[in-house]
């Protein structure tokens, strides 16, 4: 090859590399060829995990996958939506950070989103407006995870699920049912995002307290929706003791922080910012544990012995298979007690209501 044409043939290679990234292909011979072209780049990316976003075009999908792409634990980042993947793809792509980004448009690309993964984070859904319960959300979110959940049966069975779609206390079992039908459940792998409650949980008694909110840690057991949502001021670390005052205020802070937001945005949204940088959070600790990293503790809503309810948030230990032990509640107050058997009565008809949704 003539050195005037060398310039023109590597430019051509290069636009074929970035091309690839920007617009999976839609099928197997497709595939064949981009990936033949796009080698280099993928061989380049950071050591590290592959992570899909699900849902990623929506508003805790784009500040999540703009945290994801900064996270140097990940080398691969799928982005999957069903409208306007390709834009926000092109955009986070642009980050001169490690991980090599890919959009994926659609239902008929779930299966390459999903292909060789080893976190799926699954933050699709409709979010909640003024006036809505978790519950009006049901039946659409409901039916857009079952889909989802059985892609991820049968292209990633392996892969660690986050699931953040509300409402997560009937959502995590619609999952955990399609996985069992699957054949491919494992109660470790399948992980409940309740990490935005110990996130405001740590904010606000902090604010109380005086303190960073970076050095107060607040267990949050129990479930991702109002009375269900039980803060543990015992157990909070660094120890301090509030008033009875200050035990109902913030109790009711917390379980109602995201009714605060949607009533705040007066129908201009839900807390996603506060979602998405919780929902980041909770996936680091999660890689972390991936790759062997000792003593990475976060509360999670996972399948659980803690209580006689077939699912509950508690701490749980992560590791290379996702949840390693469910720690137990340890010791609660009389004001706890009560919360307790609040919320098991409500998490127990939300659970049902996800069982049966898939078994109907």
């Amino acid at each position: 090859m003539s050195q005037r044409m060398q310039p023109i043939a590597d430019a051509s290679r290069r636009i074929a590399r970035i091309s690839s990234h920007l617009h999976p292909p839609t099928s197997q011979m497709e595939e064949t060829s981009l990936l033949r072209r796009a080698n280099c780049r993928s061989k380049g990316a950071a050591p590290g995990f592959k992570v899909a976003i699900l849902g990623a075009a929506g508003g805790i999908g784009q500040p999540l996958a703009m945290l994801m792409k900064i996270n140097p634990l990940v080398s691969v980042l799928h982005l999957y939506d069903v409208v306007n993947a390709p834009g926000v793809t092109a955009d986070v792509s642009h980050m001169n950070t490690g991980a090599v980004v890919r959009g994926f448009l659609g239902q008929p690309q779930l299966e390459n989103a999903l292909t060789g993964m080893d976190l799926v984070i699954i933050p699709a859904g409709v979010p909640r407006k003024p006036g809505m319960t978790r519950d009006d959300l049901f039946n659409i979110n409901a039916g857009i995870v079952k889909t989802l959940c059985e892609g991820v049966a049968k292209c990633c069975p392996k892969a660690i699920v986050n699931l953040i779609s509300n409402p997560v206390n009937s959502t995590v079992p619609i999952a955990a049912e399609v996985f069992k039908r699957a054949g491919t459940f494992d109660p470790r792998r399948l992980l409940g995002v309740t990490t935005l409650d110990v996130v405001r949980a740590n904010t606000f008694v902090a604010e109380v307290i005086g303190l960073d909110p970076r050095d107060v840690n607040v267990p949050v057991v129990g479930g991702h929706a109002g009375v269900t949502i039980l803060p543990l001021l015992s157990q909070v670390n660094p120890p301090c003791s509030f008033t009875p005052d200050e035990i109902s205020h913030l109790t009711n802070r917390i379980q109602n922080g995201g009714t605060e937001v949607v009533e705040a945005k007066a129908g201009a949204g839900s807390a996603t910012l506060s979602m998405a940088y919780a929902a980041a959070k909770f996936a680091d600790a999660c890689l972390h544990g991936l790759r062997g990293d000792a003593g990475v503790v976060e509360c999670s809503f996972v399948a659980s012995q803690v209580t006689e309810l077939p699912f509950f948030a508690t701490k749980v230990q992560l590791g290379r298979n996702g949840v390693e032990e469910v720690l137990p509640l340890g010791p609660l107050n009389e004001f706890e007690r009560a919360g307790l058997e609040k919320a098991k009565k409500e998490l127990a008809v939300s659970i049902e209501k996800g069982v049966s949704f898939v078994k109907k």
